[in-house]
């Protein structure tokens, strides 16, 4: 299946700037790279460079001095849409993307922690990439009572956002737990690791906006590429 987003341009590219301003990448009271230099850096033009820069404004990350240029001020806390994506590239930030691999209904199997109030899930399947690299195989399991169906069609890049504007669940707060697993026998080809590999392993509860248990996560983590952030202020 091809990759999916769903976010108009401008949006990715201040989603991008966001995650690389938490990463360090830009530090707090350096000024950007003119906009028509970090425009031609970032593959766009400066029309939608702009758009982009007026959310950072929005969101009180960056500052516009007029006749000087743009200059950074770091936030904690910033409500973004890849807000609970806790994997970065190495050197740090990194626009999330996804390919969707597979979506199924399925009986919840009896190695998942306890979620949901039905019996079934939909077990969504996706390689993750940062800035077109793959990095992270995702499989999430869904509580069916969420959705009458689900199908690859339905399902945009942000699963968090699409769980809000079509669904009216709201991803309220999540406990991850670390470790080390082998890498899954539906990896796909373009997933670096060989199967069986041992790699980093992140599995997450998502807990809705009325106390419930929703969504469990598992994440196989390429190290060779990324790493998992978490950041404490």
């Amino acid at each position: 299946m091809a990759a999916q987003n769903s976010l108009p341009l401008y949006v990715q590219i201040a989603e991008l700037l966001i995650r690389d301003i938490a990463a360090g990448r830009y530090l707090a009271g350096e000024r950007l790279p003119p906009e028509r230099d970090l425009a031609e850096s970032l593959s766009t033009t400066v029309t939608t460079l702009r758009k982009a820069l007026v959310i950072l404004e929005e969101k009180r990350l960056l500052m516009r001095v007029q006749g000087s240029g743009n200059y950074v001020q770091s936030q904690p806390d910033v409500d973004s849409v890849y807000a609970f994506f806790r994997v970065e590239l190495l050197q740090g930030g990194g626009l999330p993307t996804a390919r969707l691999l597979s979506v199924d209904r399925l009986e919840k199997p009896l190695d998942l922690p306890q979620f949901g109030r039905s019996n079934q899930a939909y077990r969504i399947r996706r390689l993750r990439s940062l800035s077109r690299v793959p990095c992270v195989l995702e499989e999430i399991w869904l509580d069916a009572s969420y959705a009458p169906d689900l199908t690859a069609e339905d399902l945009p890049d942000s699963l968090y956002l699409f769980y809000r504007e079509r669904l009216g669940l709201w991803i309220t707060r999540a406990e991850d737990w670390l470790g080390v697993a082998l890498c899954p026998d539906w990896a796909p080809e373009d997933f670096a690791p060989g199967i069986g590999q041992t790699l980093a392993y992140a599995e997450r509860i998502s807990w809705a906006q009325d106390g419930a248990r929703a969504e469990v996560s598992r994440n196989w983590i390429d190290t060779d590429k990324a790493r998992y952030v978490a950041r404490i202020k």
